[in-house]
């Protein structure tokens, strides 16, 4: 059994911490350098970017979460891509820059725009669709140096992997499938 740290700040994290703890892993509210610490992988989940980050360097979070990101897993769904890419374009914050990618923030329009829709998904057996809920969600541009693409809405990239970093543009805390929270908990 994993313990599984869920970034507390902002967003949805007890929905994360539900599919976590469905799973039958312990799930920890990460708020401090202290809870980060005893966390084996991280959940960054939506919000708002710019807040996310704000806070993330008010509670002086920031390198604590850029080393944890070097060597233990991490799924940011999201706002929690947009803080783990390393290009956001027109972002006046720098985010932690942790997986190869040209994201940008709010592409699919604002909050009225939200929709759900199934994407593809290939998580390495055979090919399936995954209902998706987007909210005022960021798109991939470009997966960069060795990021591959693991998910698609059409021809756009909603899904992506580098090492051990995992990220969506989606928000899969919201359906009872708990597929995409599984395959991080497994392969990352």
């Amino acid at each position: 059994m994993a313990r599984i740290g869920v970034l507390a700040l902002q967003g949805d994290y007890a929905k994360h911490s539900a599919a976590v703890k469905a799973l039958g892993h312990d799930a920890v509210f990460v708020k401090d350098k202290k809870n980060l610490a005893f966390c084996d992988k991280l959940i960054v989940p939506g919000g708002e970017s710019t807040t996310f980050l704000k806070l993330i360097d008010r509670l002086e979070l920031r390198a604590a979460l850029i080393d944890f990101a070097r060597y233990k897993p991490v799924f940011g769904t999201c706002a929690g891509l947009i803080i783990l890419a390393t290009d956001v374009v027109g972002f006046s914050l720098n985010p932690l820059g942790v997986i190869d990618l040209r994201v940008r923030r709010n592409a699919y329009g604002r909050q009225i725009d939200s929709f759900v829709d199934k994407i593809k998904v290939n998580l390495g057996d055979a090919p399936s669709e995954f209902d998706a809920y987007f909210i005022r969600a960021p798109k991939i541009d470009a997966c960069l140096g060795s990021t591959k693409a693991l998910a698609w809405h059409g021809n756009d990239i909603v899904m992506a992997s580098n090492k051990n970093i995992l990220v969506a543009t989606f928000h899969p805390e919201l359906t009872e499938d708990n597929s995409i929270h599984r395959f991080f908990i497994e392969n990352f």
